[in-house]
């Protein structure tokens, strides 16, 4: 549950009550709010540039951690132009096309990630959240088992990999 304390619509204590079918923090004044705690909306890109997977290592990651490229879902964006623009600005690179791979849970987080594949062109440009990143044959990129690692599990299956 969320370390919420206090409404922010009119600043009365909130309390833990069943709505939905599941404990939600509301206020105990009559204002209404209700904190649903919903997970947040974020898109990995399964970038393919030059015919090879680009994975990338944030900077707050350890070295040698590699992964998609992802980022939040703005407000009123669609998931495709989302995604699209997450590329632009961490890689610099253009979206050819922008193919849905899959929605998963990453509760870890408390996110759901909707990932797709890029296809993409240009030079790559690192943003000043990521610190490098490898080109990996299609035939070499291996899964892992949680997170944006089941989008690529569903990817290579797709190719028959």
């Amino acid at each position: 549950m969320s370390a919420w304390q206090f409404c922010p619509g009119c600043g009365d204590r909130l309390e833990t009550s069943e709505l939905g079918g599941l404990p939600r923090l509301v206020c105990r004044a009559a204002c209404g709010f209700v904190h649903w705690d919903n997970p947040a909306p974020v898109l990995a890109a399964l970038v393919e540039y030059d015919d090879r997977i680009v994975l990338a290592r944030n900077k707050a990651w350890a070295a040698g951690a590699f992964g998609l490229v992802t980022g939040f879902l703005e407000r009123g964006e669609h998931p495709a132009a989302g995604v699209a623009r997450e590329v632009k600005e961490e890689l610099g690179l253009d979206a050819l096309a922008v193919t849905l791979i899959g929605v998963y849970p990453f509760a870890r987080k408390h996110e759901v990630i909707i990932a797709y594949h890029v296809l993409a062109r240009g030079e790559i440009r690192l943003n000043e959240e990521l610190a490098e990143f490898r080109l990996i044959a299609p035939d070499r990129l291996k899964a892992w088992d949680f997170g944006t690692g089941l989008a690529v599990s569903d990817w290579l299956a797709g190719r028959g990999a």
